[in-house]
């Protein structure tokens, strides 16, 4: 199985520094094609939310590149994967928390993972940037946001549609560097021959609607890697006009 794969982060229209990252590798190996992908929002002032961000999509490029052909020659399970991952992020989170220390001011960022291989799909969370999939079934978000919000939704507390505009929608529970204890959440499932992948930061998703990603990552829609570009530009753009003031990222992956 082969991929297209398209990245588009835009500083938006009003932050002086575009604090999300992003990452795409893929793999030609004798067992298996694989993909790895990581986006990361940072938050933080001046620079510090780049930093954090780019520490993280760091530390994953070099486990890709280092560690991962290890365990995929041994065979892994989504266990050792959750473990591996997991380890990752909490050696990140007091790394990131001592550069602040030092520097005098907090820092911290999302993280959301996914790794397609062998006809699985794998996706680690922390914050609020999501994993979604679109295919012939329509469009499933993967991820659950870790944000004040959806714990008050979920507690039946608040409706969908006051949490859309509550002053305290971008309120995390827990990202990479602020946080004394992390809990990334995992998840798994099946990838099949035209599913197409989205991951975004929050800035991509607030003001448009899942019917509109849909439409756009539909997998009839995307063809080839140039319509997936112009299917996340046309979404940015439209972010843009509606007065998004955050950082605006995206990125997709299609099976083909």
């Amino acid at each position: 199985m082969d991929f297209i794969s398209h990245i588009h982060t835009d500083i938006g229209i009003k932050k002086s520094v575009n604090q999300d990252a992003a990452l795409v590798m893929q793999a030609k190996t004798d067992y298996d094609d694989v993909m790895f992908c990581v986006l990361c929002d940072g938050m933080g002032g001046l620079a510090n939310g780049e930093i954090a961000s780019a520490t993280v999509i760091k530390a994953f490029a070099d486990w890709f590149e280092k560690e991962f052909p290890e365990m995929l020659y041994g065979g892994f399970s989504a266990q050792s994967l959750e473990k591996e991952w997991s380890n990752l992020i909490f050696e990140q989170n007091v790394k990131i928390m001592s550069h602040s220390r030092t520097l005098g001011s907090s820092m911290g960022t999302t993280a959301v993972i996914l790794l397609i291989s062998g006809g699985n799909y794998y996706i680690m969370n922390v914050g609020d940037s999501r994993a979604y999939v679109c295919n012939a079934n329509g469009l499933v978000q993967i991820t659950e946001d870790q944000t004040f919000v959806n714990r008050e939704i979920k507690r039946g507390n608040m409706t969908p549609e006051q949490a859309k505009t509550d002053p305290r929608r971008n309120v995390l529970l827990q990202c990479v560097g602020a946080s004394q204890f992390i809990e990334p959440d995992f998840f798994m499932g099946n990838a099949f021959k035209e599913d197409v992948f989205m991951m975004c930061s929050d800035g991509f998703r607030h003001v448009v609607t899942p019917e509109e990603i849909q439409q756009a990552f539909s997998p009839q829609n995307n063809l080839t890697e140039e319509d997936l570009a112009a299917h996340e530009k046309e979404l940015v753009e439209l972010n843009k006009a509606r007065m998004e003031n955050d950082n605006i990222t995206a990125l997709a992956v299609k099976l083909v």
